[in-house]
This record gives C-alpha cells, sequence and structure tokens, in this order.
C-alpha cells in the first residue's frame, strides 16, 4: 500500500525510479522507421532488445510489428558488432527485399562503441546493398533520454536523406511528431482542406491501421517514400510540430538544405490547431477555406455548451513532453486545472513550458521531467485530482484512487480505437472532449443513481 509522504519526502527521492513514465530509445526509433514506406526496422543488438521493442509497438497499435536483430552473443560483445549487421544486410536484402533498413544501435551496441556509418560504407563497398536501394542509421542508447530521444534521432535520420537539386517544389514538410497513425492522416487531411501540398515524415498512416483483406504484405501501402525524403530538401518549409520529436530533423533540413522551419506545438486542442493552420497557409500563401472555420466553429460550440461540465477538474497527467504541453494548454483554455504533470523524458524546458501556461491561473501546478509514476501517485494521495490522462500505466492509480482515466499517449494497451481515431485537430477536439465528458458524467450518474441526467442548454 503506498502511503502518504509529504511534500519534502516526495521532492527528495533521488536514489531510484520507480515505474519511470517513459520507455526506452529503440522504441521511438523502431516506430519512427516504420513511418517510411518499405522500410524494414533493424536493431541492432541482441536479440530480447529487439523482441521487447517490437512488442510494445504491437502490443499498442494492435498490428503485427516486423523488424529484424543482429542477434548480438558473446562474441559480439566483446569484439563488435560489424560482422553481425553486415550479415544482417545481406540477408534481409536477399530475403525480404526492403526498398530502406533503418538500423537502430542499443546500449550494447553503443557500449561497444559501432559505428554505423562505417559499417554502412563497407557493405556497399562489398555489395550487400542493392541498387535503388537506402540504408538509414542512428545511435539510440536507452541510457540517454527516452523513447522520444529515439523518435527524434531516427526522423533526424530520414531528414539526412534530402538532396535538395536547388529548384523549390512547392511542399511544405510536416514532421508531425510521436503521433498516432490517425492524427498523421488527420494532419494531411487538414493540410489537403487547406489546399497545401505537403510532405508528412515520418507517416505511420495506412502502415499501422491497415484493414484486414485477407492479404498479407510484408510492406504496406503507406509510408514516406525514399524518393519525397530525398525532395524534401526542395521544399519552402518546414513545420515541425514538437521540440523534443521533430525539431531536431527541421532544424537540420535548415541548416544544410536551406528549408526554412518553424517549431510549432503538436496540434492538439483549439489554440495549437489554431496556430497550425495560420502557419500552414502564411507558408503556403493560400487562404482557410469555409470548411476548417466550420470545423473549428464544432469545437468552440461544444466547448461552449460543455463548459459547466468541465470548470475547475483538477487533471494530473503523464507522458511525452511535446504531448503534454499541448494537452496542458488545452486543458487551460477549458478552466481545467493541471495541477500534477510528470514525463519521463529529461529536460528543465519542459517544466519551464508548463509553468509559463498555467501562470496567472487560480492554481499551483506541480510538473517534473525526468520523473516516474510513484511520484504521480504520491501527489495524488496528498491532493486529489479529478481526472487522469495518461497511458494505460495510470489505470493501478485510477484504481487504487477511484479516479476517472482517459487513456491517451502511448502505450494504451488495454483499449481499442486509438490507432484509428485522431486527436489532433479540431475533430481530434471534439473527440478529446467525448471522451472526457463520458467519463465526467458516467460518474455523475454512478454517484446520483436516483436522478435522471439531462443536459441542460
Amino acid at each position: 500500500m503506498l502511503l502518504r509522504h509529504t511534500p519534502a519526502e516526495v521532492a527528495d527521492r533521488k536514489a531510484l525510479a520507480i515505474n519511470p513514465a517513459k520507455t526506452c530509445q529503440p522504441v521511438g526509433a523502431m516506430y519512427a522507421a516504420l513511418g517510411i514506406h518499405g522500410c524494414l526496422p533493424h536493431s541492432h543488438g541482441s536479440q530480447g532488445c529487439c523482441a521487447y521493442h517490437r512488442s510494445a509497438l504491437t502490443r499498442h497499435y494492435k498490428e503485427p510489428v516486423s523488424a529484424a536483430t543482429s542477434s548480438f552473443t558473446e562474441g559480439a560483445s566483446v569484439f563488435g558488432g560489424q560482422a553481425n549487421l553486415l550479415q544482417a544486410i545481406n540477408n534481409i536484402f536477399t530475403v525480404y527485399e526492403p526498398e530502406v533498413i533503418a538500423v537502430h544501435t542499443t546500449c550494447l551496441s553503443e557500449t561497444i562503441g559501432d559505428d554505423l556509418n562505417q559499417i554502412f560504407e563497407k557493405a556497399r563497398r562489398e555489395g550487400k546493398v542493392p541498387e535503388g536501394c537506402t540504408l538509414v542509421g542512428a545511435p539510440t542508447p536507452s541510457y540517454v533520454g527516452s523513447h522520444v530521444t529515439g523518435f527524434s534521432n531516427m526522423v533526424k535520420a530520414m531528414a539526412q536523406l534530402a538532396e535538395p537539386s536547388g529548384k523549390k517544389n512547392g511542399k511544405v514538410n510536416i514532421i508531425p511528431g510521436w503521433v498516432e497513425p490517425a492524427d498523421m492522416a488527420e494532419i494531411k487531411r487538414l493540410a489537403a482542406l487547406v489546399g497545401v501540398p505537403v510532405t508528412v515524415f515520418p507517416d505511420t498512416s495506412g502502415v499501422l491501421d491497415t484493414p484486414l483483406t485477407g492479404e498479407y504484405k510484408m510492406f504496406p501501402d503507406g509510408g514516406v517514400t525514399v524518393m519525397e525524403l530525398k525532395a524534401s530538401g526542395d521544399a519552402i518549409g518546414t513545420l515541425a510540430l514538437g521540440e523534443w520529436c521533430s525539431a531536431d530533423a527541421a532544424r537540420w533540413l535548415d541548416a544544410k538544405c536551406k528549408v526554412p522551419c518553424t517549431v510549432l506545438d503538436m496540434p492538439f486542442g483549439l489554440a495549437a490547431t489554431d496556430r497550425f493552420i495560420d502557419v500552414l497557409r502564411t507558408v503556403a500563401g493560400v487562404t482557410v477555406p469555409e470548411a476548417v472555420a466550420v470545423e473549428r466553429g464544432q469545437l468552440v460550440d461544444l466547448i461552449s455548451d460543455m463548459h459547466q461540465y468541465l470548470y475547475g477538474k483538477r487533471v494530473a497527467l503523464w507522458g511525452d513532453p511535446d504531448q503534454l504541453i499541448a494537452m496542458c494548454e488545452f486543458l487551460v483554455s477549458l478552466d481545467m486545472q493541471p495541477v500534477y504533470v510528470v514525463t519521463g523524458t529529461p529536460g528543465k524546458k519542459f517544466e519551464e513550458r508548463i509553468q509559463n501556461i498555467c501562470a496567472d491561473r487560480p492554481f499551483e501546478v506541480k510538473v517534473r521531467a525526468k520523473a516516474d509514476m510513484f511520484l504521480m501517485h504520491q501527489w495524488i494521495k496528498n491532493e486529489p485530482v479529478d481526472l487522469l490522462i495518461g497511458n494505460s500505466y495510470g489505470k493501478y492509480i485510477a484504481r487504487d484512487e477511484d479516479i476517472p482515466l482517459l487513456r491517451w499517449g502511448f502505450p494504451i494497451l488495454d483499449r481499442q480505437g486509438h490507432q484509428y481515431f485522431p486527436t489532433v485537430g479540431y475533430r481530434g477536439g471534439l473527440r478529446l472532449l467525448e471522451k472526457m465528458l463520458d467519463l465526467f458524467l458516467e460518474r455523475k450518474d454512478r454517484d446520483d443513481p436516483e436522478t435522471t441526467f439531462e443536459l441542460v442548454l
């Protein structure tokens, strides 16, 4: 049983992490790699690491995730994994025939000091890479950062495939960050609605949300192509949705290919989506059509109608920095109170950003980067909240403290639909509001079983 502690006791625990609010870098790198068309992710390390990373993604997305491994043994652990990776590259291109192999390292290969670029060059010299095929690599040691860091590193490696021709192609690059396949599809739909041609990378829509057709495809139809990645250096601009997941790749394109970049928050909620649409139409030089204004108006209408059921509700959130920043802004705009915010990803800038969002509000926010779920539970023990927002690992807090939980973020292991229904954009905002209101109204029905509840406008 978790006991209450004084605030000082809660803050002073530094010796260990208990249920960290993160997972390891290669999980993020593998997810990003799946957003490349015809790509087989490859884990350069032990077989067990690869099995865990595949399992984590498969359980969340409810789709079989294919990936290869260098299968380190004792010999590779001592002498290095170059021979293993060279053999793996040859086997993969021969047997599975992908267009791309995206290699990410693990703790073991990083500690040994394997140089992916040197191994890639050797593979090319030895003819192990067929003509027209591509190797991509990113360093992802798990003792640094989190799964968000691994995602960012792999996306930056993807950006480095850009080959600018010197002639702009009129397209806008959008780097969506770690969001669901449905969110990436929604971003593309909004861009098409505004009339802006875009290249979204990575793009897991059409990869991890595919239909059941009775026909197996090793490599689904979705994903950004290598040709699109090469042409990203000719874009008129890049929108990076999230400082932690997307900014590094966008800034690399800006510095090396002279593609101007703008770093925005992920478009969760009203204000962040407004900024996304405004910058998108400014970069492309277009006007926003009435259809977008209608969607925005529907979200504003629901906010206005249901405000009385959201006002003043205390919320605890955990997850990834980019997602939490946008969600906190959305909750504050609804006059809700995000009082506890925790991420397992390190970064003082995250704490500062959350504090700024909640500044001048009638509540105190407790925010901690590189924290764990034990800390979150202890805060809630000391001062309860009305709603939890985060991944499936919060269900234990929800059960112990009898608090409703809105499952959102990564991973969601015990619910369905998150890979199909977006939470970004105006329609995504409607979805988030619907889920929050359902939880509050179900609680009201439970607590007042003798009353008939009706929405009075």
